[in-house]
């Protein structure tokens, strides 16, 4: 007879379908588990006959065939070891045969017989109940999988004996709670900032309208306070963005305790980071840090000093919202709607735009070129804003703080968030909720200028060389700054605060090229 037992194998964020065949029969005594598997697949056995014995229960002395189906998808990680056990444990009697049926499992086993967490337990969760089925998970991922519906049956045993005594009807598990990670510790304020009211401007447009910002000045300017302040202004995600920033962190084993958040993410990996750490790959495809700053904000801190090669990897991912990882025998495809911002010096010394400055290598202009030729046009392109970060002297900070708070700012971002949710919601444009992720098509409907303003445009593309797409992002700001004031329709006023952050760029493209 063979048993059957239903788990996942994952792709990306999607959890494809594997039945765990497991048969008992006269022969050798040998345990083989077939079906494409990786290295801590096959060490299943191991931790399978350990927890088995360390639960008062012997493996027979008989050929034990382990079958992952379908065999020809490549199955990876330790989750495999619930299923396998418990097939084998329904195989031998120690369940009754009917046990498992209606249920997905998942989960790795310890020596002693204990559960231990799994990543990917929320996209499994997900795809169990669509198809209809309830499931079985650790302990300490039960939080997480009871966020996939609230009508699903969820067991979640702390070890192999009390997921037997439950299934005898000695020991009833109670069905755990979504659990929520509380407020923690206080975003930084923006309030906290002195001077810099035009960069506090520029962060203000880069978050109602979810561009991408570039600040440029010397070091000790205040860009990475500037970028760190950006999450406290930004709305918390919506509930279908919270699950699915959620099912990504759950894959990559991120989502500690099973604790959802609807804080936006922001990542800030280090500029040593290679290329399979930002954009995600490795031996197992895991997620890059652009696809866990999914929904929210990508700091690149001295972005010149990142591997060109590694930068430009990102032009993709900032147009089409996702990335894909092509492997020899398979394509996985994440999630990497990202918001990128970045911060860098104009030269390496740090200090070429100062007054006065003279730098001891070489010429202050050919300085600064060198430096950013590091930069590629096509990525600064793809850049919305573009602001000049001046150096803020003592006295300045022996002032008290004047500027407003993230709260007061962050009241004005959700105002204009809700305007573009509704604007695109109305135009049938399922997915899109701020400007910069609209198509040009909507953009060029919802932000047409009047003749005066269209005029200035005109104007700018022809003395700055603006490129198609410069063009529409002009669009696409100018219609953020509106929204912001409250605007139906963009006007020249709009369009004028709109090039001033673009014109920057466009001449940096330029001399980077």
């Amino acid at each position: 007879m063979v048993v059957r037992v239903a788990t996942v194998a994952f792709e990306g964020i999607e959890a494809r379908p594997v039945d765990v065949q497991v048969q008992i029969s006269s022969g050798n005594v040998v345990f083989n588990v077939v079906g494409l598997g990786d290295k801590a697949v096959a060490e299943s056995r191991e931790r399978v006959r350990a927890a088995l014995i360390a639960s008062g229960l012997a493996l027979p002395a008989k050929r034990i065939t382990v079958n992952l189906a379908p065999a020809d998808m490549p199955k990876e990680g330790s989750h495999y070891d619930l299923p396998i056990a418990l097939g084998v444990m329904a195989a031998i009697g120690a369940l009754p045969a009917d046990a498992l049926g209606g249920f997905t499992v998942l989960g790795e086993l310890a020596l002693d017989g204990a559960l231990t967490p799994v990543a990917g337990v929320l996209p499994a969760a997900v795809a169990a109940n669509a198809r209809g089925h309830g499931l079985i998970c650790p302990e300490a991922c039960g939080p997480e999988a009871a966020w996939a519906s609230g009508d699903m049956d969820v067991i979640a045993p702390r070890s192999l004996i009390q997921l037997v005594n439950h299934f005898k009807g000695t020991q009833v598990l109670r069905r755990p709670e979504p659990a929520m990670r509380g407020a923690g510790a206080a975003l930084p304020d923006l309030g906290e900032v002195r001077g810099q009211e035009s960069a506090r401007r520029a962060l203000e447009i880069a978050a109602a309208g979810g561009h991408n910002l570039l600040m440029n000045g010397p070091p000790g300017a205040g860009k990475s306070m500037l970028a760190q302040r950006l999450p406290s202004i930004l709305p918390k995600l919506t509930p279908a963005e919270l699950l699915e920033v959620s099912m990504i962190h759950s894959v990559a084993g991120a989502l500690a305790g099973g604790e959802l958040t609807d804080r936006r993410p922001f990542r800030s990996p280090h500029h040593s980071a290679s290329m399979a750490a930002l954009v995600g790959g490795g031996i197992h495809a895991r997620p890059g840090e652009i696809s866990l700053a999914h929904r929210g904000v990508l700091f690149l801190d001295e972005l010149p000093e990142f591997q060109p090669q590694v930068l430009d990897s990102l032009r993709q991912p900032i147009e089409t919202g996702e990335v894909a990882i092509a492997r020899a025998n398979h394509r996985i495809v994440y999630p990497a709607r990202f918001q990128l911002v970045a911060a860098m010096n104009p030269c390496r010394c740090g200090h070429a735009l100062d007054p006065g400055y003279a730098c001891k290598r070489q010429p202050n202009a050919r300085c600064v070129a060198q430096y950013q030729s590091r930069l590629s046009g096509p990525l600064l392109d793809r850049i919305d804003l573009h602001i000049e970060v001046p150096a803020v002297t003592a006295a300045d900070l022996m002032l008290p703080a004047t500027g407003e708070t993230s709260a007061i700012v962050a009241q004005r971002v959700a105002r204009a968030r809700a305007i573009q949710a509704e604007r695109y919601r109305a135009m049938g444009l399922a997915g899109v909720s701020t400007n910069a992720g609209a198509p040009v098509k909507a953009v060029e409907e919802t932000a047409a200028p009047d003749s005066e303003a269209m005029a200035l445009v005109r104007e700018a593309a022809e003395r700055f060389a603006l490129s198609a797409r410069g063009y529409h992002r002009v669009l696409k700001l100018a219609r953020t700054i509106a929204d912001i004031d409250g605007s139906p329709a963009v006007r020249r006023n709009h369009l004028a605060e709109a090039l001033a952050y673009r014109t920057g760029l466009e001449q940096r493209a330029t001399a980077a090229a």
